[in-house]
């Protein structure tokens, strides 16, 4: 093995929809393999290549560029009606990529994990969490009670009929509490055996293929899914999702040794959204985030719903960079803040008027912060063609450079538009 580990993680720093996917597609086209590592289609990627655009959930970005090997982690939680869904609308696209593969390891969705997920979120009525209704928290949560069903496991009929059965007499057990029309178990093995099947092809032990491509010295990429603050260990429990999208997850998830994960790049929003319920300590609302959340398409790939606004929050950025690891940055949509005559910059938190220096672990004192401000002058000048940091107004060069002091991270990428062409590189990635 060489000494050199080509490998580079991708990450969301805040609440997801950081424009992930328009980065790990710029960089998958220097990438040999690029590893989706955790969650489900719950999260979506919206990426413009020659002004198509293409929306993915499940499978990893790369899928784009000819050539790269694409896989689906033993993290995961795949619907195999979505994956499919996806495939054809790609082949649709005209993109074909036969480079795919699926971990054996990774979990099932099925429809009746769906069904629980809605079942549950009307439940709980006004503390519901605002989930996406995927089937994501209920497939997860059979993964660790021991009941789920593995994609290797779902692609040999007798196997998959012995688990069916196992699950289903659990599930229908919660489908009677919930008022929901029980399952029969052998309907439910013909629905999904031609599935099966079709995803077969793309099943292997990941792992194995995962490591043998970084001792080979390959390009790898693992691409997340949310962001930090939506991490069920270190996120805003429990309003979070139902893994951990931190890059200190990927060897976990991928089974990959912990040293092969070196560098880490975090994405970082010019300012802050979040989807659904839970405390946001530099949310506004009103007209300017009205303004934001239209030019920067704030509305969720998947649900489409309004994503909320806020200024960025850099002690949340900094709670994201220790526990991710974080050590590079890439500041997407920084054009949508052209026009604002002052943006603001969240740099301390205060409680009772006493300053903290950490992010709290409970949102019960996470919604009596007092953001503490900075302003900063904003820009008028159109920067969507700009191809250098040379090249952008004085206020938006030290608006990059003030978050690159406050969170003490190395810049190595900003973005002014959702095209490829529209990515400024400032250090190199791999």
């Amino acid at each position: 093995m060489k000494n050199n580990i080509n490998t580079l993680a991708i990450v969301g720093s805040q609440w997801g929809d950081e424009g992930k996917g328009k980065i790990t597609d710029f960089a998958s086209q220097e990438s040999d393999m690029v590893v989706r590592f955790q969650g489900g289609n719950n999260a979506g990627h919206t990426i413009v290549v020659d002004n198509i655009k293409y929306k993915l959930t499940l499978i990893p970005s790369g899928v784009l560029t000819p050539g790269v090997d694409n896989v689906l982690a033993n993290g995961m939680v795949i619907n195999p009606k979505a994956f499919l869904n996806e495939l054809k609308i790609l082949k649709n696209q005209g993109i074909v990529n036969k480079n795919l593969f699926i971990s054996d390891r990774a979990h099932i969705i099925f429809d009746l994990h769906q069904e629980l997920d809605g079942a549950r979120e009307i439940a709980k009525g006004k503390n519901s969490i605002g989930t996406t209704k995927k089937g994501i928290g209920p497939a997860y949560g059979d993964k660790y009670s021991r009941i789920g069903v593995r994609v290797g496991e779902f692609i040999k009929p007798d196997v998959f009929k012995t688990k069916l059965n196992e699950l289903l007499r659990e599930k229908n057990i919660l489908f009677k509490a919930y008022g929901l029309a029980e399952i029969n178990a052998d309907e439910l093995f013909n629905e999904y055996e031609a599935i099966a099947q079709k995803i077969a092809p793309f099943v292997t032990d990941t792992s194995l293929l995962i490591n043998n491509a970084i001792e080979a010295n390959k390009k790898v990429l693992f691409e997340g899914a949310q962001g930090v603050l939506l991490c069920i260990e270190h996120g805003t429990y429990p309003m979070v999702t139902s893994s951990s999208p931190t890059a200190a997850a990927i060897p976990l998830y991928c089974g990959i040794k912990p040293a092969y994960v070196n560098k880490v790049l975090g994405i970082v929003k010019a300012y802050t959204t979040r989807v659904g319920g839970g405390p946001f300590p530099t949310e506004i609302d009103d007209a300017l985030a009205h303004q934001i959340r239209e030019c920067g398409n704030e509305y969720g790939t998947v649900t489409k719903r309004p994503r909320r606004i806020g200024w960025l929050d850099v002690p949340a950025l900094k709670h994201a960079k220790r526990v991710s690891g974080i050590t590079d940055i890439a500041v997407t949509l920084l054009d949508v803040l052209t026009g604002i005559s002052e943006i603001k910059i969240c740099v301390d938190y205060k409680i009772n008027n006493k300053v903290i220096n950490n992010y709290p672990g409970d949102n019960a004192t996470i919604s009596k912060i007092e953001p503490v401000y900075i302003n900063m002058a904003g820009w008028s000048e159109d920067i969507t063609n700009v191809t250098s940091f040379a090249q952008l107004p004085k206020n938006a060069q030290n608006y990059l450079l003030k978050i690159k002091e406050l969170t003490d991270l190395e810049l190595s990428i900003f973005s002014v538009g959702p095209g490829r062409k529209q990515t400024v590189i400032m250090k190199k990635l791999f």
